[in-house]
């Protein structure tokens, strides 16, 4: 099957429905625009994440435009609601999603359009917004000794709750929310929790407004500018002193180790000859942009990233990249949705 359309969409999570509501007004879905998510259903990675993140413990949930997001009981698992509200927002904006579908490459043809390989056949199109976001490429480091622990080993990506690691060692490995969040709710089962990361933990005070969401953005986006690799958006933020991590700070549960230097069969040793025994390791090590069916299009450069002006390739102005650097979180993919649709709109009136 071959179809063409004006623009195609890829992915379906916050950044992608954002742009395809900013499209709905202006192209009719399956003949001027279509949407692409290689999920089963509605939800983007919200319907990946694991039970006891709740609606308390999430650190927040944005709206899509135009559509309130529920407030059901603190204790509701996020998971249980979010992609129920995805696919409402799908349904009431008449967006069309195509699922499951894979795409497997975005080449460039000699009439300027584009041809997206799906597994369900090519479509061409004349622009193309990606927002296929992080979720399948959780990031794995590699350290000495790691294919000989003779324990387990997981990615946040596979994390299910905390009953699993009852009277287990666990060493949870990575600075960012969701590292803290496994360690709040692991610790109270486990033999014992030690948390390691690269870099000491930078703590914010104070509440996190719309001014200085606005200075975050702008130093994740000015990397991107520049063609490096995207900083993730905590990495710029700090981490919330919420009331509940502050308990947990002060019953110990989150004093930090600095980054070992190996992994031995039965635990992490530092080069000053720390050991730490262990059971399990939790990679809370974050993930990295899914783009490699983009590669045939040669976007990266020197420095691996790729150059962005706004949401849009520099080099190829038929290419936004929304949930990227700094639309990689929830905080501006809604904003990014509205400024890919309005300039690939200029582009094809030329």
């Amino acid at each position: 099957m071959e179809r063409e359309v004006e623009v195609a969409v890829i992915g379906a999570g916050q950044a992608g429905l954002a742009a395809a509501h900013s499209l709905r007004r202006y192209f009719e879905p399956e003949s001027g625009f279509v949407v692409f998510d290689h999920n089963p259903g509605p939800g983007g990675a919200w319907q990946h994440r694991w039970p006891t993140l709740t609606f308390k413990t999430v650190n927040r949930v944005y709206q899509l435009p135009d559509m309130a997001v529920p407030e059901p009981d603190e204790d509701t698992p996020v998971a249980d609601v979010i992609p129920g509200y995805f696919a409402e927002y799908e349904r009431a904006f008449d967006l069309r999603v195509q699922r499951p579908v894979s795409v497997e490459a975005v080449r460039s043809l000699p009439d300027k359009r584009l041809a997206v390989e799906t597994d369900r056949g090519t479509w061409t199109a004349r622009a193309l917004i990606n927002a296929t976001g992080t979720w399948e490429r959780p990031f794995w480091p590699r350290y000495p000794g790691q294919e000989a622990f003779g324990g387990r080993q997981l990615h946040t990506a596979q994390y299910r709750g905390p009953e699993e690691f009852e009277g287990k060692r666990v060493i949870v490995v990575g600075g960012g929310i969701s590292g803290i969040q496994h360690l709040m709710e692991i610790a109270p089962l486990a033999a014992e929790t030690h948390w390691v990361t690269r870099r000491p933990p930078e703590w914010r005070e104070g509440e996190f407004d719309s001014e200085y969401g606005r200075e975050v953005v702008a130093k994740v986006e000015e990397r991107v500018r520049r063609g490096l690799r995207p900083r993730s958006v905590i990495s710029v933020t700090g981490l919330p002193l919420s009331p509940e991590v502050r308990a947990a700070r002060e019953a110990g549960v989150l004093d930090r180790l600095p980054m070992f230097d190996r992994i031995e069969p039965d635990g992490a040793r530092w080069e000053d000859g720390r050991f730490v025994e262990a059971d399990t390791i939790i990679w809370a090590t974050g993930f990295r942009a899914s783009l490699d069916h983009l590669a045939p299009l040669k976007l990266r450069g020197p420095r691996g990233g790729i150059a962005m002006d706004g949401t849009r390739v520099a080099a190829d102005p038929r290419i936004h990249l929304v949930g990227y650097g700094p639309s990689a979180s929830t905080i501006g993919a809604n904003r990014a949705g509205r400024t890919a649709v309005r300039e690939i709109r200029e582009l094809l009136a030329t």
